[in-house]
């Protein structure tokens, strides 16, 4: 069987970390970043290797080139060129209208967001290109169709980028054997919300949702991992919605 690594980028908590323990289970080797949750990061590890699996975790900004192009290095170095990528390092930045939100904060979130997604994908495909295979998850979000009015227009148009961008390399890649695709997630419990100010935003919002409730981290890493896998393996440009049919 050929060796299966996986980089996570923002996978100490939330999606991420669900996604890089998922694969753990399947036998992916993971590495995953992370910008302040070292304590976190480094239990996930542990927990990893409790499953016989090889696992880093690097302190690395997801949208910083140096950065990146360090990671990548030290990915090869203790795993071995990656075979799977997840983007999901990410920001929603904090509630705001149009009119009080500052150009720092909605700079700082296309940033993150849509350059991370950019700087990874290119480091993982040269490598993936290499042996004529690979598979890319990028982790959009529902908000870039609905946009976000009155709380994140900045982060739905991020993710539009996303959407647009996973699109696009999906078709360029394909040629070299590499799909690129998306999911959608829609109101996720995660602490995403709280951070945002709105701590009481997935019960407020849960009810409405029509599946009843809102989605954990554990249903998005489900159709991760379906992507990445051969199962999946005639599909690449698709943006999957996770999201309770919201």
């Amino acid at each position: 069987m050929a060796q299966k690594n996986l980089l996570v980028t923002g996978g100490s908590q939330g999606i991420g970390a669900a996604v890089a323990l998922a694969a753990a289970q399947r036998g992916y080797d993971v590495c995953l970043t992370y910008r302040s949750s070292s304590d976190a990061a480094n239990e996930l590890v542990r927990v990893i290797e409790g499953l016989g699996r090889r696992a880093i975790a690097v302190c690395s900004d997801a949208a910083n080139e140096q950065d990146v192009s360090e990671l990548y290095s030290m990915i090869d170095a203790q795993l071995g060129p990656i075979s799977a990528l997840v983007n999901n390092a990410g920001l929603t930045g904090p509630i705001s209208s149009i009119g009080n939100l500052d150009a720092q904060t909605f700079d700082s979130v296309i940033t993150t967001n849509l350059r991370s997604c950019f700087l990874n994908t290119k480091e993982a495909s040269r490598r993936m290109a290499n042996v004529g295979s690979g598979a890319i998850v990028n982790v959009s979000s529902r908000a870039s169709e609905l946009g976000g009015a009155n709380e994140w227009v900045h982060y739905a148009a991020s993710k539009g980028g996303i959407d647009s961008f996973t699109i696009g390399s999906a078709r360029e890649l394909a040629a070299s054997g590499i799909r690129v695709n998306a999911v959608s997630p829609g109101l996720i419990a995660t602490d995403l919300h709280a951070r945002a100010g709105a701590p009481d935003r997935v019960a407020r919002l849960g009810s409405a949702i029509p599946l009843g409730r809102a989605g954990t981290p554990e249903d998005v890493a489900k159709v991760v991992l379906w992507l990445l896998s051969d199962e999946a393996s005639y599909v690449t440009g698709a943006i999957v919605p996770v999201s309770g049919g919201r």
